[in-house]
């Protein structure tokens, strides 16, 4: 509805520009809720250059759409003191559109914000996202995974823990080795607040995106944390040994076709045997209250998470953060397939959308509508596979590394 234009005002980056005594911003709107349209209906997209807050006349927007239907159409217009830039679409079936716009000087350079990169918006809008189903799983999915925890029940629960500075004076930290199948450790830090008692605490295992990087201090009140690394190398060392690692054995992880042909072989399986087992010795410490477990991560750490909260069933929340490797099998139903491996028959037992289905407890997910990194197509589908009580969080104008400092958003709740 047009009288929604102001309530929508989506001012998505900032960048102050040595040519412009202001700053430079784009406000945006869509003439409905984004993720709210019909199929067919149009989609009616609104865009002005202001500076502090003032429109910008004689300024070059281009612009792209994109979507999950295949299709693809650009255009440009100049902005106006009077009338925002308007942009309008359609898609036919449920899916998502992807609609970037740049702004270019008269002259066709790329006006550049504060960080200088090129000054944009990425968002978009969806069709009845809630129909949307996944690339069918694999018919052995479970007795896969069976097999991969009888892995685990043969290494015994064995953990090393050196108390290392804590970067926060309430808690002590430790960096902890966990004995693991598959070849690699579990390796973290584990935070405890001081002078807790036994069964006091909840706890939490918090995994990382995608990366060659040692794990991080994280600390909750009330909470055991154990954050650890994707790929049970060690914490703390030096720059020079993790770019060793990126320029050697791990880089591009996870991208080898070869190895993703068969689920025994790809670089995942050892990365989720490490969650499983880190969930395992968290439930082992003396401080755990019995109760509270919870998995959280972003992109390649919401992976994580949703595996977690999928492979065992004492996850009591799981918050998965613009969650990686959702219905990878997507592109085989001709939408956009976003920043990831290529599909295989053996990334089918890893598919996050897959593992959706599995799980029971609190599930908290957020979306970018700009975000082609972890498409918003199979994060949707991810969450309408999940069983248990669920939220989604649609955010427009949010890529995968960059949300609006007041980003508006659109939920939607199942219980």
């Amino acid at each position: 509805m047009k009288n929604r234009f102001v309530l929508w005002v989506l001012a998505t980056v900032f960048g102050t520009m040595t040519s412009w005594a202001g700053t430079l911003s784009l406000n945006w709107s869509t003439d409905k809720e984004p993720v709210s349209y019909r199929p067919g209906e149009t989609m009616t997209f609104k865009v002005q250059l202001v500076e502090d807050d003032k429109p910008l006349a004689g300024m070059v927007l281009k612009w792209s759409r994109t979507g999950d239907d295949q299709q693809t159409a650009k255009g440009e217009d100049t902005s106006s003191e009077t009338q925002p830039v308007t942009i309008t679409t359609s898609i036919g079936k449920p899916g998502f559109v992807h609609i970037e716009v740049s702004v270019f000087n008269k002259d066709g350079s790329p006006v550049k914000d504060a960080k200088n990169k090129n000054l944009k918006f990425e968002g978009g809008a969806g069709v009845e996202p809630s129909k949307l189903e996944g690339y069918p799983e694999p018919a052995d999915f479970d007795a896969f995974w069976q097999t991969q925890k009888g892995r685990l029940t043969k290494v015994p629960l064995k953990a090393s823990l050196t108390e290392v500075a804590s970067k926060n004076p309430n808690f002590k930290v430790f960096d902890v080795k966990v004995d693991c199948a598959g070849g690699k450790p579990v390796s973290g830090y584990l935070s405890i607040p001081k002078d807790a008692k036994a069964k006091s605490l909840g706890g939490q295992v918090s995994y990382r995106g995608y990366g060659v990087t040692g794990a991080d201090q994280e600390f909750q009140n009330g909470m055991i944390v154990l954050q650890i690394n994707a790929h049970g190398i060690e914490n703390g060392r030096s720059p020079e040994y993790y770019q060793a690692l990126r320029d050697g054995e791990l880089k591009r992880y996870a991208y080898n076709n070869s190895q993703n042909a068969k689920p025994e072989t790809c670089y995942f399986n050892g990365m989720m045997l490490r969650v499983m087992r880190a969930l395992e010795f968290v439930k082992s410490r003396p401080e755990w209250n019995g109760k509270t477990l919870v998995a959280s991560g972003g992109s390649q750490g919401g992976l994580q998470a949703i595996t977690a909260a999928a492979l065992d069933h004492d996850v009591t929340k799981c918050n998965a953060f613009k969650p990686w490797c959702c219905d990878l099998g997507g592109i085989k139903l001709e939408r956009l397939r976003g920043l990831r491996p290529d599909y295989t028959d053996g990334l089918g037992y890893y598919d996050t959308a897959n593992m959706g289905k599995r799980i029971q407890c609190e599930t908290f997910i957020t979306a970018g509508l700009g975000d082609y990194i972890c498409a918003p197509s199979g994060v949707a589908v991810l969450f309408n596979n999940v069983k248990g009580p669920k939220t989604i969080e649609y955010m427009q104008g949010s890529t995968h590394g960059y949300n609006p400092p007041h980003p508006k958003t659109q939920k939607a709740t199942c219980k």
